[in-house]
């Protein structure tokens, strides 16, 4: 069961081998019809009906909106009237001066669970090799949902190319995203201006990894890490245990089952195990769909065993 409803992508196949291929360089008009975001969010005060069998009268509740599609006035979400909608296109509007004259080239975008979620990923142009071999690419991601589920999330994220691992870029102390809810309305200068487009993230992030590729790990450092990191909350509340299962899959990705597990800038390093981490979450961790593990690994519990990763190989380099 796919989660992705509309998709449009350039370059290489998605995950999912779904979704509409665009020739490079298309407009962001080309993006919204082809991704299936040319659609509105429009919303309807809630009414009910009282008396027996649906026969009645009409009564309105003020308090909520129903949310719905402007194309097939399916619905979406019912929320409450103070909740401010970002509708598909503003997703991909956001990037219009990015691609137009920032360099940036969107990569993928699309409508997720029937139109509750959506969202835009473009490359911003920044990319490293590490000892040569192994290219990092610097990408945005920008996401929303109007059913609840998500704040509007602008992130740097890093794709390593070899084996197509996302990491969240961290930004100062934000944990690497700028997060706007629905209570407040979408500022796109605003969110610009707090993401700060410019180098110094990315190169900040570059000197990271570049320790991380310098930072020699042994067996015990780095079974110690996978356990510390591979853990899921006891049936009781009162602590954590490992997931031996994780732990077993993602040991075996740094021993030489990974994709790019044997580059030099791998074997044997700190961000050797990053990568058993970020790779286990993107492709092999236990998901209902290939879809439903993507959306984890971008804004769900994927993503928080990531950010855990990262902390933890963080401290090997302090």
């Amino acid at each position: 069961m796919h989660q992705v409803e509309t998709m449009a992508y350039a370059g290489a196949k998605p995950w999912h081998g779904l979704g509409n291929k665009l020739q490079p360089n298309q407009s962001i008009d080309d993006w919204k019809e082809s991704a299936g975001m040319n659609w509105t969010i429009q919303n309807s005060e809630v009414r009910y009906i009282t008396g027996q069998n649906g026969i009645g009268t009409i009564n309105s509740f003020p308090e909520q909106k129903v949310l719905y599609r402007s194309d097939t006035k399916a619905p979406l979400a019912v929320v409450s009237k103070r909740f401010q909608v970002v509708q598909p296109g503003e997703i991909l509007e956001f990037y219009r001066d990015l691609t137009e004259v920032g360099g940036f080239k969107l990569e993928t975008a699309g409508v997720l669970r029937e139109g509750r979620k959506f969202w835009a990923l473009a490359r911003t142009g920044q990319s490293v090799s590490l000892k040569g071999r192994d290219r990092v690419d610097g990408y945005l991601l920008l996401a929303t949902a109007c059913d609840g589920t998500l704040a509007t999330t602008a992130q740097f994220t890093s794709v390593r190319v070899v084996c197509n691992n996302t990491l969240s870029i961290a930004l100062g102390d934000n944990r690497g995203a700028i997060k706007v809810p629905h209570r407040s309305q979408f500022d796109p200068s605003v969110v610009k201006r707090q993401l700060g487009l410019t180098v110094s993230t990315w190169d900040a992030f570059v000197a990271r990894m570049k320790a991380l590729v310098e930072h020699p790990v042994d067996p015990d450092s780095v079974d110690g890490l996978l356990r510390r990191v591979l853990t899921y909350p006891t049936p009781d509340g009162s602590g954590v245990s490992v997931n031996e299962q994780a732990f077993k899959t993602a040991r075996g990705l740094y021993d030489g089952a990974g994709k790019g597990s044997e580059l030099a800038s791998a074997r044997g390093t700190a961000w050797g195990v990053l990568n058993s981490v970020t790779e286990f979450v993107d492709h092999q961790r236990r998901a209902r769909s290939d879809d439903h593990r993507r959306e984890a690994a971008w804004f769900g519990q994927g993503a928080q065993i990531k950010q855990k990763a990262w902390d933890e190989v963080m401290k090997l380099i302090a």
